[in-house]
């Protein structure tokens, strides 16, 4: 089993900490219950200890913070975001409805709704979208989130039935969806393709697949957990990127680093009637003034910033490629080459518990992360994993990365 395979049924919502999280939870209950941890739940938790001590790393996600350091973070970045004498929320109200707005603004939507997972945010918007038009069949790629993580949710709560449309690792085509063999009533798009690399087709595509949709007359939507990350790459603001697509939905802390949450937008009576499903589905929680103020200090603080992580996961990335090159790995891949966005993958000839292992490693040793995330196995003898490039990656220059390449592969058995 690899470094991640043990993983894969848990992962839910999102891998949101690709490994560390889950491997410090299974690694607890295999303590509670007497259990000797496994060779691979001891490697996930060297990893996030690493990962907590290293006082260097090429990415670090502010959720594997402690609670202390997570509630101080709120109050202090939070005071300069919003009002925090202001009494606390009920059920959706005051700061919810302020980052309603705030979230309905930046996309140029009529309005937006505020969900604690994407999960129930999409759910709601295709069963919403399904009883307009009459069709209860979603056309998605194969890597998409809802095919991916969330076990069969759409077919098996919300009466939806999914249809897959594509092949291989790009988004559908414009023809592809022209040729699809029956109707289907949404188009779900997911921007980027997490599972194919964080890919994202050009504007000009993106373009005609939206237009190829319509002409079908199915409605469009947005898998846009990661939408803040794609201005660069589209070279297009937020709200022209939003407005191809009847409904958006965006995430909170994937790429804003908030504690959790989603937002459902779009034309104001569809965003009404999500809001009775969300009640429906059990999201109509009492408070989330925690969770609702972390995403208005990641819109306010981290939105600014991804554009110039994207540029800098460029830099990234050809480092990476030319540091491997140098240091004599037989061949390595970078994909997509240059990023799309500020993640991407790293591909590496090796079996995922030997790179995953010299990782861990590396910063035990010299107290410097190159790969913080864990690694799964694509084929024989083929690891992947992902970067991700946050504040903490703008501090590495280009030779900042090819010596750590230089040390990371001194670890790895030799290919010859």
């Amino acid at each position: 089993m690899t470094d991640t395979a043990a993983q894969s049924s848990e992962q839910g919502e999102e891998r949101a900490g690709q490994g560390t999280e889950q491997g410090e939870e299974r690694a607890g209950r295999g303590s509670e219950q007497g259990e000797e941890p496994s060779a691979q739940e001891q490697l996930r938790e060297r990893r996030a200890a690493a990962h907590r001590q290293a006082r260097r790393t090429l990415s670090r996600a502010g959720w594997g913070s402690t609670i202390r350091e997570r509630l101080a973070y709120l109050t202090e970045a939070g005071s300069g975001v919003y009002d925090l004498d202001e009494p606390a929320d009920v059920y959706g109200n005051r700061i919810v409805a302020a980052l309603e707005e705030r979230v309905a603004a930046l996309l140029g939507t009529e309005a937006a709704a505020f969900f604690p997972t994407g999960t129930m945010a999409q759910q709601v918007a295709l069963r919403c979208w399904a009883a307009r038009t009459g069709n209860p069949a979603v056309a998605l790629h194969a890597l998409a989130h809802p095919e991916m993580y969330e076990r069969h949710a759409f077919s098996q709560v919300s009466g939806l039935r999914p249809v897959r449309v594509g092949s291989g690792t790009q988004l559908p085509t414009a023809a592809e969806i022209r040729a699809f063999d029956e109707p289907f009533g949404a188009l779900m798009l997911e921007l980027p393709l997490r599972d194919a690399g964080f890919v994202l087709p050009t504007w000009e595509e993106l373009t005609e697949v939206v237009e190829a949709a319509r002409e079908r007359d199915a409605v469009v939507h947005f898998d846009g957990a990661r939408l803040w990350e794609c201005t660069d790459h589209f070279g297009r603001p937020l709200e022209e990127i939003a407005a191809l697509a009847d409904s958006v939905y965006v995430s909170f802390y994937k790429s804003l680093g908030g504690f959790g949450g989603a937002a459902l937008a779009g034309p104001r009576t569809l965003v009404e009637e999500a809001k009775s499903w969300r009640h429906r589905y059990g999201g109509m929680i009492f408070q989330q003034f925690p969770t609702a103020l972390s995403a208005l200090i990641g819109l306010e603080h981290e939105l600014p910033r991804l554009p110039a992580y994207v540029r800098h996961a460029r830099v990234v990335a050809a480092a990476l490629r030319e540091g491997f090159a140098a240091a004599g790995v037989p061949w390595s891949r970078v994909h997509p080459e240059p990023p799309h966005t500020q993640e991407f993958q790293v591909w590496l000839p090796y079996e995922p518990d030997v790179v995953a292992e010299a990782a861990v490693r590396q910063a035990e040793e010299t107290s410097v992360m190159l790969f913080a995330n864990a690694w799964d196995g694509v084929g024989p003898g083929i690891a992947v994993t992902e970067v991700v490039i946050r504040a903490a990656g703008l501090e590495w220059t280009a030779d900042d990365v090819r010596a750590a390449v230089r040390d990371f592969v001194d670890r790895l058995p030799d290919k010859a």
